[in-house]
């Protein structure tokens, strides 16, 4: 996984709470900035990449590893 600035540990949180936490993170961010989002919540993996898609930011990098998900958005 690469380099990132902030870590949003969301394990455990259901639709839309990973999402809403996710932009009250990256709000706060600087632009270029990377953030670590961990969820469990299956809807994130179609969740995430849509929000990133419409906020413009970029989603660099998405895996799941022994059942959680990672992602890894930059702030545009």
């Amino acid at each position: 996984m690469a380099n990132f600035d902030q870590e949003l540990d969301a394990c455990g949180l259901n639709c839309p709470l990973p999402i809403l936490r996710t932009k009250k993170a990256l709000t706060a961010m600087n632009a270029g900035q990377v953030l670590h989002v961990i969820a469990t919540d299956p809807g994130s993996v179609k969740d995430i990449p849509v929000f990133a898609k419409q906020t413009g930011n970029t989603l660099l990098e998405s895996s799941e590893i022994e059942g959680k998900y990672h992602y890894l958005i930059q702030k545009s």
